[in-house]
């Protein structure tokens, strides 16, 4: 039977097991052997994205037990704070970033960062935004945990991935390319360590102004609640 805290508990205990993988590198080695690198992306993306829906599914259906109630400003607070995680996202996904999750190794010029100067685990910053945004306004219990549990894990990856790259770059190689950016976003800005040498690239915008207002669209197709205040 679906629902309940077991349901809960089994998908989020699959999710992490999901997200282990990259991390469990024999395992990946295999995987990429046999079906590609190409494959494998497809794949652990695939298991990710219906993982991730299960996961959101089942908190839904987990017993409602109420730690704080929903205020007016909590969606305000959403509203507010969303759009600047979409932004994030648009721009850290794909870019020349060898230092943090969902980067590329090539191109990088660690003189001008780019997005990376500004923050440099944008991703992971766009899912502690988002986390963060949605705990305040879903005080249950299983929410809680659910989107607690996003915001702690996109903390500790932040700090476990810096650890990681000055472990295997070495002291020199790592001050050399994380020199101009920050893990808190614009600390490398105002502390002058990095300056933007051109303005934000045109089709990123474009694509956050294009996933704001689709997310505010699907949100009650698929959520069943609408996001606005």
């Amino acid at each position: 039977m679906m629902g309940g805290w077991g349901e809960f508990a089994a998908a989020s205990a699959l999710f992490l097991i999901s997200h282990a993988v990259p991390s469990w590198p024999g395992l990946k080695t295999g995987l990429i052997a046999r079906i590609r690198r190409s494959g494998y992306l497809v794949l652990y993306n695939a298991v990710s994205v219906v993982l991730l829906a299960w996961l959101i599914v089942a908190a839904g259906r987990a017993p409602y037990l109420a730690l704080w109630p929903q205020l007016p400003w909590h969606r305000w607070a959403i509203n507010i704070v969303m759009p600047f995680a979409v932004l994030l996202g648009a721009f850290g996904i794909g870019t020349a970033n060898p230092l943090s999750f969902g980067g590329r190794r090539s191109g990088f010029d660690a003189q001008h960062p780019g997005v990376v100067g500004f923050v440099r685990h944008p991703l992971l910053w766009a899912l502690l935004l988002w986390a963060a945004a949605h705990l305040l306004a879903n005080g249950d219990l299983a929410h809680v945990i659910l989107f607690g549990g996003f915001a702690a894990m996109a903390i500790i990856g932040m700090v476990a991935i810096d650890a990681r790259n000055r472990r295997r770059l070495g002291p020199a190689e790592w001050e050399r390319l994380s020199h101009r950016t920050s893990s808190v976003p614009g600390m490398a800005l105002m502390r002058g360590r990095w300056r933007p040498k051109d303005g934000p690239t045109p089709w990123r915008v474009i694509l956050a102004l294009a996933i704001w207002p689709l997310l505010l669209w699907l949100h009650p197709v698929v959520i069943g609640v609408s996001p606005l205040p």
